[in-house]
């Protein structure tokens, strides 16, 4: 019996995902373990690996297909013995269907993909017939399927455009017309797209921004799946999490001597460069971990029905990229000698900006960092990347005036800001939890003893 094989789920928290590329053609044989496709998440670009053998009888969504949900069929596979092309002519119908394996990633072990007792077909099978689509204000609104896509990506009412179609269907020109403004109905014919802003007031339309603009006056930019995302999850977190910030400052004097020590200490590899160079960075996540083990009551993180306090520290580090930001985790830092911390981060950065980072290294966490000091921000608030329940943010060290002993010297200082989950830390243990930070970085032969 034909197999239908289906959009995975390559993490816990994935709904959708791009199908970037076919590596197997229609009529190509494959057995399991194959690599058969590569799946283009938010955050990272994995290989899918085939689960049965047998042979590729119908792909049903192309190559370049974006937000195919987890669980629509992508492609038919004739079992061994089974007529080729009766297998694809009866394609998205067979009973049996398997999802690829995800490339060897622990966390696709928990990715379990929610029950589907009859899959939706995928985009690329759906009818492509002139279809109604409700609109914001209750109409029925005649578009293509390609039209409401589009629609859908750019946040335009559909019942605010004007169709040039057949009876006035509204199709793909239609939409890009749209985005620069023109085309558009008065904004009384239809309810406000949007949302809620700040305070419960409605958050403007796409097309009563676009109205403000002179048209021709601005380039419009398509959100990227990982700009989407962390929109979503950011807007979620400010408005669902009671945050508070706490700052203070550090004397960065004894850790700029350890780690020029440290650093002209380093070994050499075969080919005549240090084993390590340690960054100030390495030394933030070291003693964020530390502090965490030191204060476990506010290495936690909140759910309804209970407080998870976590055995260890998994340190997320913010890393900036083109097209938008990633948390790769330094798992049970706290263990993690400074060098190891250091290489960790090289080579965890390097792979993020190739989109290469398997979702358990940049999924979960207890707390992060997030760095600007290279930037010369000298200090800043950070949001707080759920589940977890706080985020150290790290300004520039630089050179002030301070009193000592009487006197007015120059030091180092470095300025850091707590953001805290007050559901699960209260104002005095996060008060803990960044003084304990302050004297580990302040001291750093504190953190290998």
């Amino acid at each position: 019996m034909p197999i239908n094989i289906l959009m995975p789920a390559l993490s816990p928290t994935m709904e959708k995902g791009n199908l970037s590329k076919w590596l197997k053609k229609e009529g190509d044989k494959v057995k399991s373990g194959d690599v058969i496709a590569e799946i283009e998440t938010d955050k990272a670009t994995m290989e899918v690996e085939a689960v049965d053998e047998g042979t590729i009888a119908k792909i049903l969504v192309p190559e370049g297909t974006q937000d195919v949900p987890v669980n629509n069929i992508i492609a038919v596979l004739a079992g061994d013995g089974e007529d080729v092309k009766a297998a694809g002519a009866g394609a998205g119908s067979a009973s049996t269907t398997r999802t690829p394996d995800a490339p060897k990633a622990e966390a696709t072990k928990a990715a379990a993909p929610a029950p589907a007792a009859a899959p939706a077909p995928a985009k690329a099978v759906q009818q492509a017939a002139p279809a109604a689509a409700p609109a914001s204000n209750g109409a029925r609104v005649f578009s293509s399927p390609l039209a409401r896509r589009l629609a859908k990506d750019a946040g335009i009412d559909l019942s605010r455009v004007n169709g040039s179609g057949p009876h006035g269907r509204v199709v793909a020109r239609d939409i890009d017309q749209a985005k620069s403004g023109a085309g558009l109905k008065p904004a009384a014919a239809s309810a406000p797209a949007g949302g809620t802003g700040a305070m419960g007031a409605p958050a403007m339309s796409d097309p009563q921004i676009l109205a403000l603009y002179q048209e021709g006056s601005f380039e419009s930019i398509p959100h990227d799946s990982m700009r989407r995302t962390i929109a979503q999850r950011l807007t979620s977190a400010t408005n669902s999490m009671p945050t508070f910030y706490l700052t203070i400052d550090c004397d960065l004097g004894k850790l700029s001597a350890a780690r020029e020590d440290i650093n002209a200490a380093a070994g050499k590899d075969k080919d005549g460069k240090p084993l390590y160079k340690l960054s100030v960075n390495d030394f933030v996540i070291k003693a964020m971990a530390l502090a965490l083990q030191k204060i476990p009551e506010a290495n936690v993180s909140w759910t309804e029905a209970a407080m998870l306090r976590h055995k260890h520290s998994d340190i997320g580090v913010a890393v900036a990229l083109p097209f938008g930001l990633i948390t790769p985790i330094i798992r049970q830092a706290e263990l993690k000698t400074l060098s190891a911390i250091s290489n960790e981060m090289k080579d965890l950065a390097a792979r993020a900006k190739g989109k290469k980072l398997k979702p358990n290294e940049y999924q979960g966490g207890t707390s992060s960092v997030s760095n600007l000091g290279m930037y010369g921000i000298k200090d800043f608030t950070a949001v707080i990347n759920p589940p977890q329940s706080s985020i150290l943010a790290v300004g520039t060290g630089e050179e002030r005036a301070v009193v000592r002993n009487g006197q007015i010297v120059a030091a180092t200082i470095m300025s850091v800001t707590l953001s805290c989950d007050h559901r699960a830390i209260d104002g005095a243990l996060g008060a803990e939890l960044i003084t304990a930070f302050k004297k580990l970085i302040e001291n750093p032969v504190m953190m290998v003893v």
